[in-house]
């Protein structure tokens, strides 16, 4: 595949002046908010303009964020909420889906009176951000997708059909749930890179070892397989996962949307980031190369000065 401009793609590293002029990183802060009928865990730090990051399936908002929350604290209020049924939010016996999770994020936005923010989502997360944003366009100053279902046909792995069956889907979820805790780093690697379409080569020892230490204490928290195969099989129903396509619904409206792809994505090809693109009138992409699903932990310095540059749009 060839690689677009640099001037599109890849941005440049910042210089060694701007590093060193850079506000210091204001700290994390965790915490709950009682949003309608939600408890919704969130990780929030910086202050100013609000900045919503809407994390993807089977993550949290300081597990999908976790290397660029530092960062983009230094210019903005960020705030990383936890879906219900994910992270640290409460998991009630529901069905879950993207309704339901746009009605949350909504009450969400209300219960902190944010009125008007900037709205980022990742894969799913991205599927969740469109739906608001298109439920309340005057509420959003502009739309970022990262690597988001909802904006063309995407590839499914394999492992997304195994568990939306009926108790297979318990019996795989159950089956990572242990290899979490038995399996060697290496093997936990591999299986990431394999399924989850990541690279934790990026990320440094210490960062792997919170990865999968977040990752154990999410699959055991209860409720949570619930609330992940529930959402699974939401999407696996007849043109809900393969056959979402939000592009045309998107252009007709006035939201400002920005694309950030990496590069290698297997689940949603660049090339969907690149249609939608051609199809949304003012938008804006950039594409991270090298890096696949996850470009904001794979490559998260070049991820994290994209994101400013595409809000800066």
């Amino acid at each position: 595949m060839p690689r677009t401009r640099r001037s599109q793609d890849e941005l440049p590293n910042p210089g060694a002046d701007e590093a060193r002029t850079r506000p210091p990183q204001p700290p994390l802060r965790s915490g709950f908010v009682e949003a309608g009928e939600y408890r919704l865990h969130h990780t929030s730090a910086g202050s100013g303009a609000p900045l919503v990051l809407v994390h993807g399936l089977g993550s949290a908002g300081y597990i999908e964020w976790r290397h660029n929350l530092p960062e983009l604290a230094r210019r903005r209020r960020v705030l990383a909420p936890d879906l219900p049924g994910f992270g640290r939010s409460a998991k009630p016996d529901i069905v879950y889906g993207v309704p339901l999770f746009a009605d949350a994020l909504e009450a969400y936005l209300d219960a902190l009176q944010l009125s008007r923010v900037d709205l980022v989502g990742a894969s799913l997360g991205g599927r969740v951000a469109i739906e608001l944003a298109l439920r309340q366009p005057e509420r959003i100053r502009r739309l970022v997708l990262v690597n988001a279902l909802g904006v063309g046909r995407a590839a499914p792995k394999p492992y997304y059909p195994l568990v939306a069956v009926p108790r297979l889907g318990e019996a795989v979820l159950g089956a990572i749930r242990l290899g979490l805790h038995r399996l060697p780093p290496r093997t936990l690697r591999s299986f990431t890179r394999r399924y989850a379409g990541r690279s934790l080569a990026a990320e440094g020892e210490r960062f792997e070892e919170d990865y999968f230490a977040h990752l154990r204490e999410l699959h055991a928290a209860q409720g949570y397989h619930r609330a992940y195969l529930t959402t699974v099989r939401s999407l696996a129903r007849p043109r809900a996962f393969l056959g979402t396509d939000q592009t045309q619904r998107l252009a007709r409206s006035a939201i400002s949307v920005g694309l950030l792809w990496g590069e290698l994505d297997p689940l949603f090809p660049v090339q969907l980031a690149r249609r939608a693109h051609s199809l949304l009138p003012g938008s804006s992409l950039r594409v991270i190369v090298g890096a696949g699903h996850t470009p904001q932990a794979e490559r998260p310095a070049e991820f994290n000065q994209a994101l400013i540059e595409l809000l800066r749009g």
